[in-house]
């Protein structure tokens, strides 16, 4: 059976030495290499044969971590597997030892559209690496072919207007893995972050609610409504891309930074709807007295529309698996979340009776992770401020 592991890492803003990301903030040559080095050894910790990676400015830079991580890997190799040079030679027991390298694995990286190049207004991409490499080419969605329209209605019943997007603030990007004798759609993406979005007036230098001498909670308020509104399109956007594969009877997996709790309307999105316990409890559609409600066969019929495009957080059947539920990958103001996560299709749940694999294992890698309003933490931008989540898949299904 193959076995593969599966990973999502946001990399924090990662560019080359010198040169101005955001506003006043850059790395200097010492502070590169610092940065370098560290994700250099969490990618060689995690030693996935998948990653997603978020806030990539260059790929020339994700390129340098990876080189950097084969190096240590594979002097790692050198030193602690045995061979006929070592005086321990049962090797049996080390077949997780050793570390493989990327040397022959594919990088798809997906710049940001938004991204000008402009010194201190610079916008970052995400990229994913494969040792199993690509079956198709790579395909980044950002700029979208026809606007996402989302119509508003009073509850009174008049027209309420709209929202549209007709571009996400971040790339997603898809690829197609071979795995196992199988083609597996692998999606990675990054949301709008929690930061509001406010509107600048013409003319002015900034938009009043970013000035904090003069706070304006209201203003503020309906910034964070803003960027939510963003958050749950593109979430629509990348449910959209999910689904069309599905109908493909093609098995998913889509993982990223979503910037929201795993319990968020824009997971519930991306996920979709969980089935109600029993439809035939439920009113029909079109019921015209009370007791017209849904039969047996329709309610297994809907049971059965609902599950075939539900996708399943990793984290949770891992939650389930190990009766534990201990797994955050961020923390702000004393609250620690996941805002990390992978989804699954019905293809690798264990329940699933035509599944083509299952997770048996879920990392967290949070341990350089500390409150982000904790004074220090806005210093500390040389790690990352998100933990890495990985899940380890098995292909195949076992017999008995």
């Amino acid at each position: 059976m193959t076995h593969f592991t599966i990973a999502s890492f946001n990399i924090k803003n990662l560019i080359g030495a010198e040169q101005e990301y955001y506003q006043f903030q850059t790395y200097t040559q010492e502070e590169y290499a610092w940065k370098l080095d560290w994700v250099a050894d969490q990618v060689l910790t995690m030693d996935a044969d998948i990653v997603g990676f978020q806030e990539v400015f260059e790929e020339a830079a994700l390129r340098e971590v990876i080189e950097e991580a084969d190096i240590r890997g594979e002097a790692y190799n050198a030193a602690v597997i045995p061979d006929a040079s070592k005086r321990y030679h049962k090797k049996a027991i080390f077949r997780k030892l050793g570390y493989t390298p990327y040397r022959d694995a594919a990088l798809a990286f997906a710049p940001n559209s938004n991204d000008t190049g402009v010194p201190g207004q610079r916008r970052p991409g995400v990229a994913i690496l494969s040792r199993m490499g690509f079956a198709e080419d790579p395909e980044i969605i950002q700029d979208l072919d026809h606007p996402l329209t989302i119509p508003f209605r009073e509850l009174t019943g008049e027209d309420a207007g709209h929202y549209t997007i007709s571009r996400l603030s971040r790339p997603i990007l898809k690829v197609r893995v071979p795995i196992g004798g199988q083609v597996v759609t692998v999606f990675c993406c990054h949301f709008k972050s929690k930061l509001g979005e406010y509107i600048k007036p013409p003319g002015a230098p900034f938009a009043p609610e970013a000035d904090l001498t003069r706070y304006d909670p209201a203003g503020r308020a309906m910034g964070s409504l803003g960027s939510a509104l963003r958050r749950m399109a593109e979430a629509w956007v990348l449910r959209r891309a999910i689904l069309a594969e599905l109908d493909m009877g093609r098995p998913v997996i889509a993982l990223g930074d979503f910037n929201d709790g795993e319990h968020s309307v824009s997971s519930e999105i991306v996920a979709g709807e969980i089935p109600f316990i029993n439809y035939a409890w439920m009113l029909r559609h079109n019921a015209q007295h009370e007791a017209d409600r849904y039969s047996r066969e329709e309610a297994k019929l809907i049971t059965d529309a609902v599950d075939r495009v539900r996708l399943h957080s990793a984290e949770k059947l891992f939650v389930r698996k190990s009766m534990r539920d201990m797994v955050y990958t961020a923390a702000f103001g004393g609250v620690y979340e996941s805002i990390d996560q992978i989804f699954l299709s019905r293809h690798f749940h264990p329940d699933y009776k035509k599944r083509i694999g299952e997770m048996k294992y879920f990392s967290t890698f949070n341990d350089h992770i500390t409150d982000g309003s904790h004074p220090e933490a806005p210093y500390n931008k040389l790690a990352s401020d998100h933990g890495q989540i990985m899940a380890h898949i098995r292909m195949g299904v076992e017999e008995g």
